[in-house]
């Protein structure tokens, strides 16, 4: 069983955290993901920096532009996790873009992905019916799970096929705006989810987009088995007192 659905055997109120690889220093993204561990975060998403991100606001794009210009790649990144590999127990998920996968070699990429730890991947820009044709077997041998997105404008079947196909939980996105947009988070989203709900999906969701704290990540959690946090995550880091920054962060989340 992939660690992921362990960790939904657990209850509920999972906080899962994305962050840039690479960001704000080149090596900053092994101390991250032990601080995080520490943090008792329960999932960490790692993105892979790229040039045009699709959906990300400004906070991620910056840091998506300092990453690749401090050297990140998906090289780099997998060298820093292998050499964390055996002292992380939390699920690791990658985020990245289908031409990145494409460009790196798609069956080295999941090999690579296995070695260093990662438990999952999203590609949002990888459409289904590619996936089921030439990759599903693929992450099957590699035992990688495919984590698949849905928004408010995804239509009800489709959301039943995207939560058949999905692997340890589906994403529900939160906001058809870019991330970092956390307005209205307490009324404009609620309808969506109430949807969500009474799909009786039998995978895990968390919700991601527009939630940036304690009250955004409790109000989540009453519709979903926990909640994403990204561009606040991104935005509290000091370079200067990474530790601190993110201890103090989570903190204000969970406690």
């Amino acid at each position: 069983m992939n660690i992921i659905d362990h960790l939904f055997k657990k209850g509920k109120n999972k906080l899962s955290i994305y962050f840039t690889a690479g960001y704000p220093k080149l090596n900053s993204t092994k101390k991250i993901i032990q601080i995080l561990q520490q943090s008792k975060v329960n999932l960490i998403e790692i993105g892979l920096p790229y040039s045009d991100p699709m959906a990300d606001g400004l906070i991620i794009q910056k840091s998506n532009k300092k990453a690749l210009k401090n050297g990140m790649n998906p090289d780099q990144l997998f060298s820093q996790l292998q050499l964390i590999q055996n002292e992380i127990q939390v699920p690791l998920i990658l985020m990245g873009y289908y031409n990145q996968f494409l460009k790196f070699g798609e069956e080295s990429f999941l090999n690579c992905c296995k070695k260093s730890g990662i438990s999952g991947l999203i590609f949002p820009d990888l459409p289904l019916e590619i996936y089921k044709e030439k990759y599903q077997k693929l992450f099957e041998k590699y035992e990688l799970y495919f984590i698949c997105l849905v928004t408010s404008q995804t239509p009800d079947n489709r959301i039943l096929l995207l939560s058949n196909i999905s692997k340890g939980f589906l994403y529900v996105v939160s906001s058809i705006s870019t991330t970092g947009q956390n307005k209205d988070f307490e009324t404009d989203p609620l309808i969506f989810l109430n949807r969500i709900n009474n799909l009786n999906l039998s995978i895990p969701t968390l919700v991601g987009f527009g939630i940036a704290n304690k009250n955004s990540f409790n109000l989540a959690c009453q519709y979903a088995n926990g909640g994403i946090i990204g561009s606040a995550f991104i935005q509290s880091l000091d370079e200067n007192d990474l530790e601190g920054s993110i201890h103090r962060f989570i903190a204000s989340i969970l406690y």
